[in-house]
């Protein structure tokens, strides 16, 4: 049963003319069939890339790819009404099935303030009720931040903030989405399933002091897990702090199955029946 990379940034793959098509190559071999391409670019004026990119890759031996669209927090200060108008004439293309990653970032001292975050996150959320597509969260703490950074986001919780306003503007539509990268507590894990998510997990969870983030995906039902790279970021045990790639997920994934006591073949056919499932896509 082949996998999905439910998120991984393929626009990052440039180091050579053929660098990106080789990594897909290397995925497909590895037995990743599918990929989810996460669409922020480096700002809103790139966020095109990812669709481009699950547009022209096709043929033997490739991955499907599908495409998301949105604005990073980080850049949430570039979610001008121009930029969540193009947002949208992006999400409308047949190879979009998501938005995101979206959602609030407290950790980076450059980050815009807390009130600007929030705004570009509700508005996206909007976008997204309105085309009936899933949303992709970003969700990072200031717990591990610099002292400059705790004090520019003081005592406030991106996870609190972020939940409250999914809870106000995202739960009622039904439509759900992706913790992506879930790095979070139980509590938090449970409280993202009760407002109807699923739990994506990448190679962080291989690390020897990820316990909590163990701990969730022990706890999450089976029908609510997902796996994922965040290539190039967060390449898993045994190639730790070397270029990620979506083939390296089956480290990941392996990992996954051991934890939850079943073999990797069960945990790509759950992975897998899960994806399909929150996009409508036949697998």
């Amino acid at each position: 049963m082949p996998l999905i990379d439910t998120h991984a940034h393929l626009d990052f793959y440039t180091e050579t003319a053929t660098d990106r098509d080789e990594v897909l190559r290397r995925a497909y071999a590895a037995g990743v069939e599918t990929i989810l391409a996460i669409g922020i670019g480096e700002g809103p004026a790139t966020m095109h890339q990812a669709l481009e990119i699950a547009g022209a890759a096709s043929g033997p031996g490739m991955p499907a790819v599908y495409a998301s669209v949105g604005i990073h927090p980080q850049e949430a200060a570039s979610a001008t009404d121009e930029a969540l108008e193009r947002l949208e004439g992006l999400a409308v293309q047949e190879r979009c099935v998501a938005i995101g990653e979206i959602g609030l970032d407290y950790y980076h001292l450059e980050n815009p303030v807390i009130p600007v975050q929030k705004e570009a996150f509700v508005a996206q959320m909007l976008i997204a009720r309105e085309l009936r597509k899933p949303i992709v969260i970003h969700c990072r703490t200031s717990e591990l931040a610099t002292p400059q950074a705790k004090a520019k986001f003081g005592a406030a919780d991106a996870w609190e903030d972020l939940l409250e306003l999914i809870t106000e503007h995202w739960t009622p539509t039904g439509l759900g989405g992706i913790m992506h990268c879930f790095s979070g507590t139980v509590e938090q894990a449970e409280r993202s399933l009760e407002a109807g998510f699923y739990l994506s997990f990448a190679g962080n969870l291989t690390y020897p002091k990820s316990v909590p983030i163990r701990d969730a995906a022990l706890a999450a039902p089976a029908d609510r897990i997902l796996v994922e790279t965040d290539a190039p970021f967060l390449a898993p045990i045994p190639l730790r702090g070397q270029r990620n790639e979506p083939a390296l997920m089956v480290h990941t994934a392996a990992v996954l199955a051991e934890l939850r006591g079943i073999s990797p073949e069960e945990l790509a056919e759950i992975t897998t029946a899960n994806f399909g499932r929150l996009f409508s896509i036949p697998t």
